[in-house]
């Protein structure tokens, strides 16, 4: 793969991810979240698995298939199961953004004991300056009004899902197939929210264009395009690296709803972006 092509994917990644919050937003108030969640991944899963048949691609059988289903049902599916339900049990998405961007600290914190992966000191300032900018770029958002435990957990849960997921795809599963091995991730996340709605018991879907919009978006856009690119990532990279781009996330996500819904940028996200692209930066360096 071409050089500067590579260096771009991780600004690519941020981008589509990041303005997927906003797809979210436009479609929860016309579908229960596990119930979107199923119809995303379900629709995510026939495109990829339609697209590695035409390349080709082998799909993974045996223990490598339990390896793969167990690493998309950690990043895809509890990740997209906590992140939802804490947002409709009544968390701010910013404030959940902001527990989510932990993730580069703990995934730098495990991955030396798990993978032997060493960062440098540098690394680790860079690290910690992206999680500053972060709550610059969040903190006019957040909001702690019926804030319940329930929340809370859920916010934790997807930290932990997306966390450990990237650690165990990096283990794991750094040699699967994008397509095969994303196909068979997108249908056992989906699997997982189905099973959990049937058990959950509240359904509703109701088809506006704002929720068929949603969804093409997250499916095609997010778990498609961006997922996609976060396995080549984690194929190509330190685990560390690749989650420092999940600083950029949240930059993305303002910046989206700026241009959507006129959300203003104020003199904080501005530096907060500003200084999060530096942390990012000095994580990512050699």
């Amino acid at each position: 793969m071409n050089t500067s092509l590579i260096g771009f994917l991780p600004l690519l990644f941020a981008f589509i991810y990041g303005s997927g919050f906003v797809g979210a937003k436009y479609a929860l108030p016309y579908s229960d979240p596990l119930s979107f969640l199923s119809l995303r991944f379900a629709l995510a899963a026939g495109v990829i698995a339609l697209i590695a048949l035409t390349r080709g691609a082998f799909f993974p059988r045996g223990r490598a298939l339990a390896h793969v289903m167990t690493a998309g049902a950690l990043t895809s599916g509890v990740f997209s199961i906590g992140s939802f339900m804490a947002i409709y049990y009544g968390i701010s998405p910013a404030l959940s953004a902001l527990v989510i961007s932990l993730q580069p600290i703990v995934v730098g914190l495990a991955a030396r004991k798990l993978l032997g992966e060493r960062l440098s000191i540098m690394n680790w300032a860079g690290l910690t300056l992206g999680l500053v900018g972060v709550a610059l770029v969040l903190w006019a958002r957040i909001h702690f009004d019926g804030l319940g435990l329930a929340a809370v957990l859920m916010a934790f849960l997807g930290l932990l899902g997306v966390s450990v997921g990237n650690l165990y795809q990096k283990k794991f599963c750094a040699d699967m197939d994008v397509f095969a091995g994303g196909a068979i991730q997108s249908a056992t996340a989906g699997l997982l929210t189905f099973v959990l709605s049937l058990l959950w018991g509240t359904h509703f879907v109701h088809w506006a264009p704002e929720l068929v919009g949603s969804l093409l978006y997250m499916a095609l856009g997010v778990s498609v395009g961006a997922l996609s690119l976060l396995f080549v990532m984690i194929k190509r990279d330190q685990v560390t690296k690749v989650a420092s781009i999940y600083y950029l996330v949240p930059v993305f996500a303002a910046l989206a709803s700026f241009l959507v819904f006129g959300q203003t940028l104020d003199r904080p996200m501005i530096l907060g972006m500003l200084v999060v692209s530096a942390g990012v930066w000095l994580a990512r360096r050699a």
